[in-house]
């Protein structure tokens, strides 16, 4: 059975499809990892157009140039989702895809501006 892990929650998840080896033989584990894939929860936030924002310490991230792969990326647990074009204006960035790994601190001032909002 192939699994993808998502890269907003980190867990691995069933995609439905089973893997055969072209050669026919028993080379492949009950349950294999094959790539990355956003899960049915993070999918349908994305479809709804959110944007993850995953909290990775930048200490023990690795970098590839000025960006985190999704292997590279030591989460902290804080996730935020924010509109796109909402993201797009906080940050002034055009952000394309679904996640976007941010330091620790861009999801704590995501909640002090939620919290100072939600008192009004």
């Amino acid at each position: 059975m192939e699994q993808k892990v998502c890269p907003v929650c980190g867990q691995a998840f069933d995609t439905g499809t089973i893997l055969l080896d072209k050669r026919l033989r028993n080379s492949l584990e009950r349950k294999t990892v094959t790539g990355w894939d956003l899960c049915p929860k993070h999918a349908k936030l994305w479809q709804k157009g959110y944007i993850a924002l995953v909290a990775c310490d930048p200490e023990k991230s690795t970098f590839t140039g000025n960006a985190i792969k999704p292997g590279d990326a030591y989460r902290t647990g804080a996730i935020a989702h924010v509109r796109k074009a909402v993201a797009r204006e906080i940050f002034n960035v055009e952000m394309t895809g679904p996640v976007a790994f941010v330091e620790p601190a861009v999801v704590d001032m995501l909640e002090e501006m939620q919290e100072e909002n939600s008192g009004d």
